[in-house]
């Protein structure tokens, strides 16, 4: 007899995103103890040795509320009950910067890229989810970010670790079930019942309000619209970035001409890899940026320049549009 289907489904989504790494590496969980990560955590501690790979994991105290210790305490033991080897702690320190779910997020990133250098983790298994998935996108919507906004979370991506989200196609209600199966019992986080964040409003109140106007499968809708949305943004990114190449005309310029005859949605993606190539952060650079550098190629009326993020400007002059530091 096998195992419960719900155990069953997270194993299968582990077993594939392993196929992806190479044998005999370690891979790491990040696990906070609630029911999305601890169900990984238990079908990466299954799947892992099974398939010739050194297995650990690794919990993140961000210290924000009492009994913080003690519960990293508690994750930690869980791990080693299940056979995680090495399985520890990591205290952070959470600033202010771009507000609390930001800079919880990159203190959170810091310290599991430290604990896979550390230990020499091939990649770090994360565990969101469908539902979150389908959150990323319904937020990504409201805030009018392009199409790269609305593909959600990537399954895999580098941001100083190799990261792998293997549950994109797995929702809260079976990671939760399988923890059950498998004796393990997960701990809810009063963060994310907090209205005061946006992400708990979307789960909350937005999502059930689309579920009881249009009917059920919304979440799953969301997600697919977002995998379908990424291999558009990739195809149209991976198209854009041959265009950078071939328009380059000098080191800080590309050719008006060769720009003006790409397609709008190729053209922007152009212009912002030459940007943040030229020194424009990625993380300030937004579309309204682009969009008044894309005028000085679409509404040429003599216009002398466009100011960036980072101390840069974006020039046209003599067949070419520069970025060039101020």
């Amino acid at each position: 007899m096998g195992p419960e289907p719900a155990v069953a489904e997270v194993r299968v989504a582990v077993r594939r995103a392993l196929e992806g790494l190479p044998v005999g590496g370690r891979v790491l969980v990040a696990c906070s103890g609630g029911a999305d990560s601890l169900a990984l955590a238990g079908a990466l501690a299954f799947e892992a040795p099974r398939r010739g790979f050194d297995a650990g994991g690794v919990t993140i105290d961000h210290g924000l509320q009492d009994g913080s210790v003690e519960r990293a305490e508690r994750v930690v033991r869980t791990m080693v009950g299940l056979g995680l080897d090495p399985a520890g702690s990591v205290a952070v320190t959470v600033g202010g910067e771009g507000g609390p779910e930001n800079a919880a997020r990159e203190a959170r990133y810091a310290a599991l890229n430290e604990a896979a250098r550390r230990l020499g983790a091939a990649a770090v298994l994360l565990g969101h989810t469908r539902d979150d998935q389908a959150e990323t996108v319904l937020l990504g919507l409201a805030r009018g970010s392009g199409g790269r906004s609305l593909a959600g979370m990537p399954v895999e991506f580098e941001r100083g670790a190799r990261y792998v989200r293997p549950l994109l196609d797995v929702d809260r209600t079976t990671t939760r079930r399988a923890c059950l199966a498998m004796g393990l019992e997960p701990w809810d986080d009063p963060h994310n019942e907090d209205a005061a964040f946006t992400r708990v409003r979307v789960r909350r109140e937005a999502l059930p309000a689309l579920e009881k106007a249009l009917g059920p499968g919304v979440a799953d809708a969301l997600a697919r619209t977002a995998k379908m949305l990424r291999d558009d943004a990739d195809a149209l990114d991976e198209f854009a970035a041959r265009a950078c190449s071939d328009l380059e005309d000098g080191p800080d310029g590309l050719s008006v001409e060769g720009l003006e005859k790409l397609p709008r949605a190729v053209r922007t993606r152009v212009l912002r890899m030459a940007a943040i190539k030229a020194g424009s952060p990625p993380g300030t650079l937004a579309a309204v940026h682009i969009d008044e550098v894309d005028r000085l190629l679409t509404a040429w009326r003599g216009q002398r320049h466009v100011d960036l993020p980072g101390g840069l400007r974006a020039i046209r002059r003599y067949g070419k549009l520069l970025f060039v530091s101020v």
